[in-house]
This record gives C-alpha cells, structure tokens and sequence, in this order.
C-alpha cells in the first residue's frame, strides 16, 4: 500500500495559493490605477501641455508641486478715498452737571418734576413752606417804615434849625447834632431796605429752580422732609444733554498729528459708536486737548463734543469713539486681509487670471482702517489679489477661484471626430481641466491622418475663447474654461472704474471671437481655429464680432459631426461678457 507526501502537496497548495493573492492584488492595483488615471490616460490621445503633465503626475495638474490647486478669494485693487480714524474707548461726560439745593432751608412742600424729566433753565422744580419767609419779609418792611418816618422828622428839624441859625437863635452846636442825627437815620433806613431786600430773597428762594437746562435723575427727596443748603444729594440732579461730551485719550505719538491739523484750522469730525461699531449714536467734532501727557499711560485726554438731538448719548456711558484725522484721496487700496507680512517686509499675492496663477509682490503699505488699507507702492489699480487661502499659497501656486467649476484628472483634450481628427485640449484646466484654469479652451485642430496634434497653448482669457474650443475640439470643458477666464478679468464683480466700456469684460470685448463657417464647406468647422476673430486658413469666412463672441468654427464643427444642414455658422449664440455657450462641437 503506498502512501502519498502529505508535506510535499501541503508546501505545493501554498505556493499556489500565494500565486494567486499576488496575481489578484496586482489586477485590484491595476483596476484602482485605471480608475483614477483613466481621465489621463484619456489624455493622452489630445496631448496638451498641460495634458501632458496630468498624465505624467496623475495627481490632477495644476496645483503646486503637483498637488491640487488651491480655492482661494480674492479682491481688486481699486482707487477710493481712505480716511484715517483714530479709534478711542470714550466716556460720555455731559457738558454740565448742577445738584438741586434749596438755598433756604424748611420743609418740602411740593415737588413739580417727574423723575427723568428734562428741564429748562429757572424752571420751578419744588416748593419750600414760604410762610416763615413772607412773616420775616414784613417785620424787614415794618422796620424800614419806621425808620424811613424818623429819618423824615429828623431832616424838617434840621431845616428848621438851620433857619434859626440864620437868625442867630439858636446855637451853631445844635444845628451840626441834628444833621448828624438825620445821617444815622439814613444809614438805618438803607440798612432796612437791605434786610426787607434779604428777606424778599429768602422767600424766592422757597421756589427751588432748576439752575441749569438738562435731564433730571431720580429725585432725592420726599415732601415733608426739611431740606437745606447744606444736604449732599440735594432734590435731584440735573445733567446737561445736549450738547454732551465724550472724554477719550490719544497715544502720544499721534499728538503731534493732530495737533498740526488743529493749527491748520481744520475741523476733525467725531463719530460715537455703539459697542459693536455698526451703529453710528451721533456726530461730532474734535472739542478740545489737554495740556499734558499721562505718564501712567502715556496719552493725552481729549473731548469730542455732540449735539445729541435723539439723547443716545448718556452721561458716564462708554462708547467707541472714531477720529478722522485725515482724508487720503485717489489711494490705492486693498481688503486688509489680502497684506501679508515675512522677513522681506509686506507682500501680496496677485493673481494672474488667464493662468490661474498666483505671484508675490513686494509693496509699501500706507495708513488704514479695520477692513481697508492704503498701498503706496508695489500694486496697480484693478489688479486682483488674494484675501482668503493666502497661507497655503506659494509663488507661482495654482489656484481656484470660488466661480470655477472644479474638474478631475489632468488636462482636457480632444476627442477623436468621425473624419480621424483629434482637436487639441485646453491647456491648464482646474485640478488638470482643459480650459478652466487656463484661459484657453480653443484648441487647435488635428491633423487630417489623425495624428495628435501640436500642444494647444493658451489663448486670450474670454467666454468666446471657450466657445470655440469646445467646436475645435469637442472638449466640453473649453466653454467653461472661457466663462471663469471672463469672469475673472474685468466680469461683474469688478469695480466700476475696472470695467472697460460698456461691454465690461475682457473676456467678452477684448477676448478672440470664432470665426463664422462657411456654409458650402461641411468640414469648414474642424478644419478652421478662431484666433483674434479670423480664421486660420481659407476654408472659413468671415469672423463674428468681439462682442458676439460666438465660434463660427464651433458651429460648423456641430454641422460636420452630427450632420447637420447646409446652415453656416454665424455666431449669434455667442457668449456675450463671458459666460454662454457657443457650441458643442
């Protein structure tokens, strides 16, 4: 009986078993490669330069060191006015404050306010008990009568006696006591009038007047209490509103500023704002400078003053205080956002639209406030930066704008027609898409033996330009590359002074139009390329006007592919400032 080598097949079933894991690892490997690349492999029949790079990396072309590009934000350059703030925490301090003191003291007789009330000045406030006053005002008049009678009596005596005098009947001695008696009772008289005066001042002063015009606080005092001069609270409070004061203090080193712009004669509006400084509780004027530096904190205390007419502001009330101290005219200015800061000094990053690139530029920065800041040298007027994803960029970074629409693999190209040609793809797509990053879109034709075609380098950035890549080539993203391109340079969003003439954009003016097809030549559309708006060789006639921006060539490749009518392309579904679409090849 023989026996079979149970070793020998158990070691022959593991190398066979190994075989096969690897050879099923090696096709999942080359299933997820072919999933992943199949876009760039896709491209290599198109053969764009950035098509090329795709393919090579895999990885989606165009971003920095074959990485994806980079979503970022951006922001023009554009010529504004600039003011300069000097932003302050501030005090409201009205411009008077008077305690209500009866001047007289006794009881509280009647209160003729409303706590919170605003009053006007000599306004009667409360009423002291007069009656103790009225009394003393008469003993004061009864007093004054009475000397006023014997002051009366005493002058006809002394003119009685002068008369004697002249007859020589009575004594010169006699004569000069009576005259003195009548100049005491003349000094006693004016005393009583001063005392009656006293006394009728003393029962004015039982009416409590306000001494000020102002907002009254919450009253001090109940009826029937005795009050006087000498009560610390007093009946109330008074505080002048309007005007009102806001006390805020300056660093030292903007002293000397503001100091030339008051010598100058010039007036710095104030503005009061809420916490939060959205809201705007009243304007002013800068008042007045102290006359010395703290040396706790190194400012100098000043006062804005305010009209106040809606009574926002409210004495000891703290707010944000906002200076201008000066106008800067015509600057150049950016978000502050979009200023950055390395060991060279201030940079930005600017974008380059047609290549969806990004470069570093030095610049000098100027004055500013909390969302703008001036930029003296270094950048243009209408030249776009980056405001957001600036820290993951680097010089000649790609990158995507929020407006594109984001692709997969490498560059686009074009796809085989029925006559065996091969239109080129767009160069330099989002994430490796032909024509989105890149302005281009209009690739050049094939050859007529089907061979691929030459790199298609970008072209002008522009919707138009799209439109006739993808007529060229039938690369559906030429389009879309144009619209961003359009979009980017000189679209909607750009400021008024950015946009030339009336049709606004690149893009749409200034970007190539297609050429029109002609209508005999079926063939007219793969054959002809759109550059700046004529055709590049005989077979297509005429061009479409900038501002219609239509491929005729696009047009005529429809007609060739899908085998259309004997109806040339004449551009009118153009895109028109860049965004429609002209063709579908």
């Amino acid at each position: 009986m023989e026996s079979t080598p149970q070793p020998r097949a158990s070691r022959r079933s593991r190398v066979v078993g190994g075989m096969i894991a690897v050879v099923a690892m090696i096709a999942l490997g080359w299933f997820a490669w072919h999933l992943t690349h199949r876009d760039d492999a896709a491209g290599g029949s198109g053969g764009g330069a950035a098509g090329a790079q795709g393919a090579r990396g895999g990885r989606g072309g165009g971003g920095f060191r074959g990485g994806p590009p980079t979503t970022v934000g951006v922001a023009w350059a554009e010529r504004a006015d600039l003011p300069v703030y000097i932003d302050a925490l501030g005090t409201v301090v009205p411009a008077a404050t008077a305690t209500v003191r009866p001047q007289v003291s006794g009881v509280l007789q009647k209160v003729n306010f409303t706590e919170g009330q605003v009053v006007r000045a000599g306004q009667v406030l409360a009423t002291i008990d007069p009656r103790s006053f009225e009394m003393t005002l008469q003993q004061a008049i009864g007093q004054r009568m009475r000397d006023e009678a014997q002051l009366e009596s005493a002058r006809v005596t002394l003119q009685r006696y002068r008369t004697l005098l002249a007859q020589d009947s009575i004594a010169r001695q006699d004569v000069d006591t009576q005259a003195a008696l009548v100049k005491q009772l003349e000094g006693t008289v004016t005393s009583d009038k001063a005392a009656e005066g006293q006394a009728r001042l003393n029962l004015g002063y039982t009416q409590v007047r306000a001494p000020i015009a102002g907002r009254l606080g919450l009253r001090q005092a109940d009826i029937g209490n005795l009050v006087g001069s000498n009560d610390t609270n007093g009946v109330a409070i008074i505080t002048q509103m309007s005007p009102i004061d806001v006390e805020f203090a300056i660093p030292q080193d903007q002293v000397q500023a503001v100091q030339e712009r008051l010598n100058s004669g010039a007036v710095l509006p104030a503005m009061a704002l809420d916490r939060s400084r959205e809201r705007v509780l009243d304007s002013g004027r800068f008042w007045a400078l102290d006359n010395q530096v703290d040396t706790s904190t190194g400012t100098v205390r000043a006062k804005a003053r305010f009209t106040n007419p809606a009574q926002q502001l409210f004495p000891s009330q703290f707010v944000n205080l906002r200076l201008q101290l000066n106008l800067i005219r015509g600057a150049v200015v950016v978000p502050v956002t979009a200023l950055r800061h390395g060991a060279d000094g201030d940079f930005v990053y600017v974008l380059n639209a047609p290549q969806r690139t990004v470069a570093i530029r030095k610049v000098v920065r100027g004055q500013g406030d909390a969302q703008r800041i001036e930029i003296r040298s270094g950048l243009q007027e209408c030249e776009q930066v980056i405001t957001e994803g600036a820290d993951r960029l680097r010089d000649g970074a790609k990158v995507v704008l929020p407006g594109d629409r984001p692709q997969t693999g490498g560059a686009g190209s074009g796809r085989r027609g029925r006559g065996g040609q091969v239109g080129a793809g767009g160069a330099g797509g989002t994430s490796g898409a032909g024509g989105v990053a890149g302005a281009g879109g209009a690739g050049a034709a094939g050859s007529p033996t089907g061979e691929r075609s030459a790199d298609a380098a970008p072209v002008a950035d522009g919707a138009a330009t799209g439109g006739a890549g993808r007529g060229a080539g039938r690369n559906r993203s030429g389009a879309r590359g144009g619209d961003a391109a359009g979009a980017a340079a000189g679209g909607p969003n750009a400021p008024a002074s950015c946009r030339p003439g009336a049709a606004g954009a690149s893009g749409a003016a200034a970007g190539p139009a297609g050429a029109a097809g002609a209508g005999d030549d079926p063939h007219a559309g793969r054959r002809g390329r759109a550059v700046d708006g004529a055709a590049s060789d005989g077979t297509n006639s005429g061009a479409a006007p900038g501002a219609a921006g239509a491929a005729g060539g696009a047009e005529g490749g429809r007609r060739w592919t899908r085998g259309g009518a004997a109806n040339a392309g004449d551009g009118s579904g153009g895109a028109t400032g860049g965004g429609s679409q002209a063709g579908q090849g």
